[in-house]
Formats: structure tokens, C-alpha cells, sequence
């Protein structure tokens, strides 16, 4: 399974962005997918992540209320959609997907097998 994020960039802060992540093929799943971010000299951490379906869903407290995890099962896609953006948000964020890992929590980055390269998010 591959993982390819698109639709990062620079924004100003208040302003969106949708992040965008194709896998090449069918999963296995249903499993959970998610978003990760990672700022220079932090640790990643677990941003968004959706069951199949759309529910369940978790999200970080950093994020809530501003963005919105969303899959396209039929594609084998899932979305982020970045409201309200701040300098704090600006990071690589990966997408992931679940596979057959040992469970930690949908925001812990050791409950996924699969990564994507990642895409970068700066707002200024």
C-alpha cells in the first residue's frame, strides 16, 4: 500500500487549506486512517483519524472544531480540511492508514503500518 498526500502549502494564518491522500490500492480494511504532523524538533502527533464510514472519529484538542477528517471509501482516499489556521499548525503532515498494527489509539503514530511522504503546511 502507498500513500500520496497532496495539497499542502503556504497559507496566512485564518485562512484553509484541504489536504488530500490517495492510496494506490484497496487496503484490506476496513482500518483506520488518519493525519500526523510533525514540526522541526517535536514529536509527531496524531492530528485526525476516521473509521470507514466517517464514525468514529478522533481528534486532537489543538484541532477541534477547526478541521475535518473525511474518507472516500469507494476511491480509497482520505481528506483533511484546515480551517482557521494558525502559525502553531505549520508542519509536515502525514497520512497513514491503520493495516494489521498492534492498537495504541487512533492518535498514536505506532497504531499505523502505512505512511505517506508527507506534505508541508506553513502559515504565517
Amino acid at each position: 500500500v502507498q500513500l500520496v498526500e497532496s495539497g499542502g502549502g503556504s497559507v496566512q494564518a485564518g485562512g484553509s487549506l484541504r489536504l488530500s491522500c490517495a492510496a494506490s490500492a484497496a487496503t484490506g480494511g476496513p482500518f483506520y486512517m488518519a493525519y500526523f504532523r510533525q514540526a522541526p524538533g517535536k514529536e509527531r502527533e496524531g492530528v485526525a483519524a476516521s473509521w470507514p464510514g466517517g464514525a468514529p472519529t478522533a481528534y486532537a484538542d489543538s484541532v477541534k472544531g477547526r478541521f475535518t477528517i473525511s474518507q472516500d471509501n469507494a476511491n480509497n482516499m482520505v481528506y483533511l480540511q484546515m480551517n482557521s489556521l494558525n502559525p502553531e499548525d505549520t508542519a509536515m503532515y502525514y497520512c497513514a492508514i491503520r493495516g494489521i498494527a498492534t492498537w495504541y489509539g487512533p492518535l498514536t503514530p505506532q497504531s499505523y503500518k502505512y505512511w505517506g511522504q508527507g506534505t508541508q503546511v506553513t502559515v504565517s
